[in-house]
């Protein structure tokens, strides 16, 4: 297949460098910058322990900047901060064949979430994660394929990716499944490609699972400068995390996601991860806008269209907001 990486940061660099590595035609778009001008210069090196040791290998991956140099791909996956999203909207249509799929590789909750999840949530409106619906236009559901990744990497300097933790992904249909032909074909190249792959029976609810942890862990290590096993050793502050899941636990019942287990069951799946550094808190060192509205404005959004109270996450938000805003790092 023809794959374009639209992002190749942490992990839109791993699924880049090891497609690559399997052999896939694998192409990359990236804004101008080190990491551009590194990954031109010299492919992608990707950096991981393996048997207990650390292995370093590159990866030759073309790098352009203007889309319209690749023209229309088979598979483009979409693995930026969702706060770019809104200038891939705007550049991505050169990639866009009949046939093309856009596997979405990103945190939170995406634009195109209730479509498939209930005929009564379709047309919600979701402002944190498309203000004016341009994204959807731009990328419209038809195209997508759901992937929630279950992975830890980092960027230690433009065009290095480090392996951390996981090499796990979920992908799904946004309507439900896994067995279209072209969830197949992406299955199948990342599954040679070394990674574990799960087959989803309803994307939504993996994404929900993954974002209990992910809105909370994210935004209290971006506060505090703690990886993610400090914050959930911490009893208090997990505590407060746990109360912010209970409430997104009820606002996915509300809208049909009923996922089992505890807060606690939530933290266990954390901690198995070890000492990470969540993106979140990558991005505060890093100096780059947070993904806030995606993480947890956009849980927001729908506990209001389900009339239902979040002070916990409400408290979340607005100390993160006030914390990133005297950074300059939110709008």
């Amino acid at each position: 297949m023809k794959i374009c990486i639209y992002g190749l940061g942490a992990i839109g660099g791993m699924m880049g460098g090891w497609l690559a590595a399997a052999g896939e035609d694998v192409s990359a778009v990236l804004r101008p910058g080190a990491t551009l001008d590194a990954v031109r210069k010299n492919g992608l090196t990707l950096t991981e322990t393996v048997d207990g040791a650390p292995r370093s290998r590159q990866i030759a991956i073309r790098a352009v900047e203007d889309p319209a140099e690749l023209g229309p791909q088979d598979l483009v996956v979409v693995a930026v901060k969702s706060t770019a999203l809104p200038d891939v909207a705007r550049r991505i249509a050169p990639l866009l064949g009949p046939d093309t799929t856009v596997l979405s590789a990103m945190n939170g909750v995406p634009w195109w979430f209730f479509h498939g999840l209930a005929p009564e949530l379709a047309g919600t409106p979701l402002p944190s994660a498309d203000a004016d619906g341009s994204i959807a236009a731009a990328i419209p559901t038809a195209r997508v394929l759901g992937c929630v990744v279950h992975l830890s990497a980092a960027t230690p300097e433009p065009g290095v990716v480090r392996l951390v933790a996981g090499k796990r992904l979920i992908i799904g249909e946004p309507a439900g499944g896994a067995d279209t032909p072209r969830a197949q074909a992406a299955i199948a190249a990342l599954r040679c490609a070394g990674f574990e792959i799960d087959a989803a029976e309803r994307i939504q609810h993996d994404i929900w699972f993954k974002l209990l942890g992910n809105m909370t862990i994210n935004s209290i290590s971006a506060i505090t400068h703690a990886t993610a096993d400090r914050i959930v050793d911490d009893e208090p502050v997990r505590e407060f995390a746990s109360r912010c899941m209970l409430e997104a636990w009820e606002i996915g019942r509300r809208i049909g996601i009923n996922i089992p287990g505890t807060p606690q069951d939530r933290h266990a799946v954390t901690r198995k991860l070890g000492a990470f550094r969540t993106s979140m808190l990558q991005d505060v060192e890093s100096n780059r806008k947070i993904e806030l509205d995606a993480l947890v404005g956009t849980v927001r959004d729908i506990a209001r269209h389900v009339k239902f109270e979040t002070p916990n996450i409400d408290a979340l938000f607005g100390l993160t907001r006030l914390y990133a805003r005297s950074l300059g790092l939110y709008d």
